[in-house]
């Protein structure tokens, strides 16, 4: 048994939907397909889901998505007409749909609608039989899918069937509709995947697997052929976009092997992910970049002869929702990286204040506008002259590093730049360590 996981392009109109019939048909062991809202179209194209948020946002303000919500019906219709079906296949989910949204039933309903619906369709154009997925995948408070969903997907699935299901959302412990994080379609086809132990994780794309570069700022960059689960949730972490990076921790307990394709081009062997792979021929697996950092550096003498100063300290930043994702020591200063989004400037210079007073430090300094990078590979360890000669890359550029961390993660190394610098220092990376 293979599961399919086909991405908001791989379902954008009428074409690719008939692209995604013409997969599945070329192997039998494809009978179980999850599908995303569909995605753009072009360039300027709106995706359905961001239409769903919007639809939910004007309710919250009092006003009506009426206009909003008839775009994403048309857009529906136009896929429908394009597969010679029924134009009103849909209407009555229409319906509800729209009068739920507008009865404020909040973002998480109306963004799993998308799916919802794409799924209704895809289901009746392959005659497959659809499941939904808020019954069966239990969402916790955190975002992660809770364990009884393996339960209860594997008593809803039989080996014999043909199934479509919705990604991205599942249910709350109150039975509400909870999504899981943008791109969570890829966590549906996983737990899907290990609940029914698969064979493969097919996941079904618009390019033809995992770039050692992000190919819009390394052109020429070669596709990853193979790669550890671990390489890929390193390399998603410092924003590598195309597999989502908490969608591999189901596939892990079965070692069920991922394979990212690409719905354009079938044949193209696409990106293998599983355990272990073979290191002496390639030590390295990739490099991606990851902007909109704060640093937060603070300096006191002494600092880490204070017992459970860590702790203290972390604490604070936690009550103004800051969560540090990176971080480096010095024998008197703790320098963190946190996401830009977690604070507001008002709020980060309150946050300043507060340490600089509870901790009596010497210093305090807060800088936006960072971008982290990362190296990944399982061998990176055993490669620490590449490393060092990528940075050493970097400063012949004359791109200041602001901080490095290697050594830390078996698997990955970071380096820190500014924001302006992050799309060069890539290209010389990838030249430098990865070409």
């Amino acid at each position: 048994m293979i599961i399919c996981k086909f991405g908001g392009s791989s379902v954008a109109d009428a074409a690719h939907v008939k692209k995604v019939k013409a997969i599945l048909h070329e192997d039998n062991q494809r009978n179980i397909v999850i599908v995303s809202a569909p995605g753009r179209r072009f360039a300027e194209d709106e995706k359905v889901t961001d239409m769903l948020y919007k639809c939910a946002a004007l309710v919250a303000e009092g006003k009506s998505c009426l206009p909003v919500f008839r775009k994403i019906e048309d857009r529906y219709r136009t896929i429908i007409r394009g597969l010679g079906m029924d134009e009103t296949l849909l209407d009555e989910e229409f319906k509800t749909i729209r009068e739920d949204i507008s009865s404020s039933r909040g973002a998480d309903y109306a963004a799993s609608r998308g799916e919802y619906l794409s799924a209704r369709l895809v289901a009746e154009y392959l005659g497959w039989k659809f499941i939904d997925t808020a019954p069966l995948i239990v969402v916790k408070s955190d975002g992660t899918p809770d364990d009884s969903s393996l339960l209860h997907l594997s008593q809803a699935l039989s080996s014999d069937g043909r199934y479509v299901l919705p990604g991205f959302y599942g249910v709350n412990a109150e039975g509400q509709i909870k999504t899981f994080s943008r791109g969570g379609s890829d966590i549906t086809g996983a737990i899907v995947a290990r609940a029914a132990k698969a064979e493969a994780y097919e996941n079904w794309t618009d390019v033809s697997g995992i770039f050692a570069a992000d190919p819009r700022i390394v052109p020429d960059a070669h596709v990853i052929s193979e790669m550890t689960y671990s390489e890929v949730r390193d390399l998603a972490a410092v924003g590598a976009g195309v597999f989502h990076e908490e969608a591999i921790a189901p596939v892990i307990p079965l070692n069920i092997p991922v394979i990212v394709k690409n719905t354009n081009a079938p044949k193209d062997a696409g990106t293998r992910i599983v355990p272990r792979r073979d290191t002496s021929g390639r030590p390295l697996a990739g490099v991606s970049s990851k902007k909109g950092y704060t640093r937060l550096m603070i300096h006191k003498l002494m600092l880490f002869k204070q017992p459970g100063i860590r702790h203290a300290l972390l604490t604070l930043l936690h009550v103004f929702g800051v969560r540090p994702e990176y971080s480096t020591y010095g024998i008197d200063s703790i320098v963190w990286f946190y996401d830009n989004t977690q604070t507001t400037d008002a709020v980060a210079g309150e946050m300043v204040e507060r340490l600089r007073q509870e901790f009596e430090l010497d210093r305090v300094e807060l800088t936006s506008g960072h971008a982290v990078i990362g190296i990944v590979g399982e061998a990176i360890m055993d490669v620490p002259g590449k490393f060092a000669h990528g940075i050493q890359s970097l400063d012949e550029h004359d791109i200041p590093v602001c901080g490095v961390t290697y050594g830390v993660s078996e698997v990955s190394a970071l380096i820190v730049v500014k924001e302006t610098h992050a799309t060069e220092a890539v290209k010389i990376l990838y030249e430098t360590v990865l070409a």
